[in-house]
């Protein structure tokens, strides 16, 4: 507890300080979305949840004690619990008891419902672990998203300002008369395309800031600026089969790995449920006490030889009968010499054999046997759905790479057309309209492989999430 919460202060402080600077790398990021994030928070609770579960089911092991303390006040006619007589008189009484059990044999029931709960706690575990991994894929996303925008920003800044310099150019030419009127209203056309290109891109990038600034859960600020670690630098070619990843996901992931802990957990309480078909031995023992207001202690003070009012006739002699007198003195017993005197003990062994419960220990079984199925199912269908998943995800990844080749040729064949094209348009050679599909055909390709280059470095990332690296 202590090195979490120390953990969770480093986060924020680190926060604080990257909020106030304004730069963010991308494990600065991850790091505060998960501290921030309010399900991964939640999931924490429910794995704290399963753990207190866990205890207890280890903790039901131990005897169960107990101690009971009762007090009453009876008025009018009542019985003295120490002679059994009948007394009318205001009664004081109390009761003091502790009481043990303990459990001998339930049919493993509590050793099956410790490991029940055991595998309940690891499947919260790996939960838990699963929502840190989807907000860190998801960071990754919009992280990766942002650069994109911002690397195309600067792309459309700089097709902005070579117009910029047509557009000048082409304007002294016209004062002289040397070109043709159109051409210059097509470059500046051009040039208000690029200036609304960079509008968007802008806006596009703000955006952006806007998403990755949600997933983390803090304030938006426009001077968010991220660390350019994660740019493209160079492509590998795919050599991963899709079976591969998927085979080596199945032991990575922490949303199969919980599946397979809820199966155990299922299996165990079918066991758990049928323990109920077995006899149950436990010990018990109790020690009681009492007192009671009515109880006296008769201490003698003395005995005297007194006439009982009898004769007898001894030789024709009448002889009086005389016999002993004995005064007591009657005084209270106090509570504590009563809590001592009556003290007693119980003890005791005790046996439940089950016989007829109308079925319901077997109906308990049958539904537990049903959700364990039911488990199976979706551990499956969680099974399947990751080989959909990362079958799509290869598949995105090789056309990615695919993609980015060919679109790193059409880059630099485009990049000498525009060359080419830029010597004809400054000559005279060629018109506006010539230059500008040129051009235009040089920006596009170029925007498209700063996007293709980012995709595919999230697709890789996306492979290494499934395959359990780490993948920030």
């Amino acid at each position: 507890m202590k090195n979490l919460f120390f953990t969770v202060l480093g986060v924020l402080i680190a926060t604080l300080i990257f909020a106030q600077e304004g730069t963010y790398s991308l494990k600065q990021c991850v790091e505060t979305a998960i501290a921030n994030n309010i399900q991964v928070k939640q999931s924490g609770l429910e794995k704290d949840a399963a753990e207190v579960n866990y205890r207890q089911a280890k903790n039901n092991r131990l005897p169960d004690l107990s101690g009971s303390y009762g007090f009453g006040i009876n008025n009018g006619r009542s019985i003295d619990p120490f002679t059994n007589g009948y007394i009318n008189q205001q009664l004081n009484s109390s009761n003091t008891s502790v009481s043990l059990s303990v459990p001998v044999f339930s049919g493993l029931k509590l050793q099956n419902a410790i490991k029940q709960r055991e595998y309940g706690l690891k499947a919260s575990e790996m939960d838990w672990q699963q929502q840190k991994d989807n907000l860190t894929l998801n960071v990754i996303l919009a992280y990766l998203q942002v650069l994109n925008n911002e690397d195309l920003l600067e792309l459309a800044k700089q097709q902005a300002t070579v117009t910029l310099k047509q557009v000048e150019r082409l304007e002294t030419l016209n004062k002289e008369g040397a070109i043709a009127p159109a051409d210059l209203s097509d470059m500046k056309g051009q040039y208000a395309s690029d200036e609304i290109n960079v509008m968007s891109s802008k806006a596009n990038l703000e955006t952006s800031k806007l998403n990755l600034s949600q997933l983390m859960n803090i304030p938006y600020n426009t001077s968010m600026k991220l660390e350019r670690e994660a740019t493209v630098t160079s492509l590998a070619k795919p050599e991963l089969t899709a079976d591969g990843v998927y085979q080596t996901s199945l032991t990575q992931l922490a949303t199969i790995k919980a599946n397979d802990f809820r199966k155990q957990s299922a299996a165990s309480a079918v066991k758990v449920a049928g323990a109920d078909h077995y006899p149950q031995l436990s010990l018990f023992g109790q020690v009681g006490t009492n007192y009671s207001s009515a109880a006296t202690r008769n201490t003698l003070l003395n005995t005297q030889e007194v006439p009982s009012g009898d004769y007898v006739t001894v030789a024709g002699n009448k002889l009086p009968v005389i016999t002993q007198q004995s005064s007591f003195k009657s005084d209270k017993i106090s509570y504590g010499s009563q809590y001592n005197n009556n003290l007693g003990t119980y003890a005791g062994i005790n046996l439940r054999v089950p016989i007829f419960a109308a079925f319901q220990t077997n109906s308990n079984v049958k539904l537990a046997k049903i959700q364990e199925k039911n488990v199976s199912l979706q551990a499956d269908n969680v099974k399947w759905q990751l080989r959909q998943a990362v079958e799509q995800a290869h598949l995105n990844w090789v056309q990615a790479y695919d993609r980015y080749q060919l679109l790193s040729k059409q880059v630099v064949a485009f990049e000498e057309s525009f060359r080419a094209a830029e010597v004809r348009f400054n000559e005279g050679a060629w018109n506006s309209v010539q230059y500008l599909i040129v051009k235009n055909n040089f920006d596009r390709s170029r925007a498209n492989l700063i996007t293709t280059g980012y995709e595919y470095q999230l697709r890789t990332r996306i492979l290494d999430f499934y395959q359990g690296k780490q993948v920030w």
